[in-house]
């Protein structure tokens, strides 16, 4: 059974969470979301809050994931600023597994020294600092990395991370029901 890890910080955009949240749970996955700060509740962009599984803590860090996420919006600075998020998706793309990244949060992956040389998009508001971001695409799949462009590329990018994970015939299953 594939293991997802979606870290929240204060401030996430929530479509970009929870859709990918829900295909991928629809598609089979177990999917721990993980609160980014000490509390269980966490506040998303538009003060929707939801109850994650916890606090994002040293199991978390440690644990072999097939699939880490993480969410867009005006929260990706918490992720840029917590060392911690930085040392996991090193260690995830170390091990060759996969990473998502939508909206703005492709940026911790820059950070994190594992845009060079690959093909990735993201939100316009961080193309200065994304200038080779492929801006027309509305996913971007390279190597065992999804990047996304934001809350209106959501499903397709929880479509993606469905495909990597699960194969094309899930996708297609999970496309169909819910009419995508």
């Amino acid at each position: 059974m594939a293991q997802v890890l979606v870290v929240l910080p204060e401030g996430f955009e929530e479509i970009e969470a929870i859709t990918p949240i829900d295909l991928l749970r629809r598609a089979g996955a177990v999917v721990r979301v993980a609160a980014l700060g000490p509390e269980m509740h966490v506040p998303g962009r538009t003060a929707i809050t939801v109850h994650t599984d916890g606090p994002l803590n040293d199991a978390d860090l440690q644990l072999e994931w097939d699939l880490i996420v993480l969410p867009g919006g005006p929260g990706v600075k918490h992720l840029r600023a917590d060392a911690r998020v930085g040392a996991l998706v090193r260690r995830q793309a170390a091990a060759d597994r996969w990473l998502g990244a939508i909206c703005a949060a492709p940026t911790v992956l820059l950070d994190a020294g594992l845009l060079e040389g690959r093909r990735h998009t993201s939100h316009f508001s961080v193309a200065a600092e994304l200038p080779h971001r492929l801006a027309d695409e509305r996913v971007v799949v390279d190597g065992k990395l999804i990047t996304s462009r934001g809350a209106g590329t959501a499903v397709d990018f929880g479509l993606a991370l469905v495909s990597a994970l699960f194969g094309q015939t899930k996708e297609a299953e999970i496309r169909s029901s819910i009419m995508a």
